[in-house]
């Protein structure tokens, strides 16, 4: 498995989609980092030489940020926003869908399990 940017990626998949493994690095700038680097597309990670992957390294530490950085710049900026008490921090802090979403129905991913609560019992009808 080549190691690149500290991450290893697959062997046996094109270098155009092992590169996707890689936090930050999508199919877009997948394909960017193969053309300054001149690599072609279509070639399997397993088939790179060390020349070649040290040149994909390159590339990516030089002009993106990605993996622990680019963690750390994200996680940062939540943590501007919930300093300054804007709608979107609050939002992250009380662990909420943030972009608008509904939340009367959905957002169980962002809001966990289910908590049931008691009903209210109905009242005996007096006769």
């Amino acid at each position: 498995m080549p190691r690149i940017a500290g991450v290893d990626i697959p062997a046996q998949k094109r270098i155009e989609y092992s590169l996707r493994y890689i936090y930050g690095i999508g199919p877009k700038l997948s394909r960017d980092v193969l053309k300054e680097a001149q690599i072609e597309v279509a070639v399997k990670a397993k088939d790179l030489s060390e020349e070649e992957i040290a040149r994909i390294g390159g590339v990516i530490e030089r002009n993106y940020q990605v993996e622990g950085e680019l963690r750390r710049h994200v996680q940062s900026n939540i943590a501007r926003l919930r300093d300054i008490r804007c709608y979107r921090g609050i939002r992250h802090r009380v662990h909420l869908p943030v972009r608008g979403q509904r939340t009367r129905t959905n957002a169980r991913t962002r809001k966990g399990p289910k908590k049931t609560v008691a009903g209210k019992k109905g009242v005996k009808e007096l006769r």
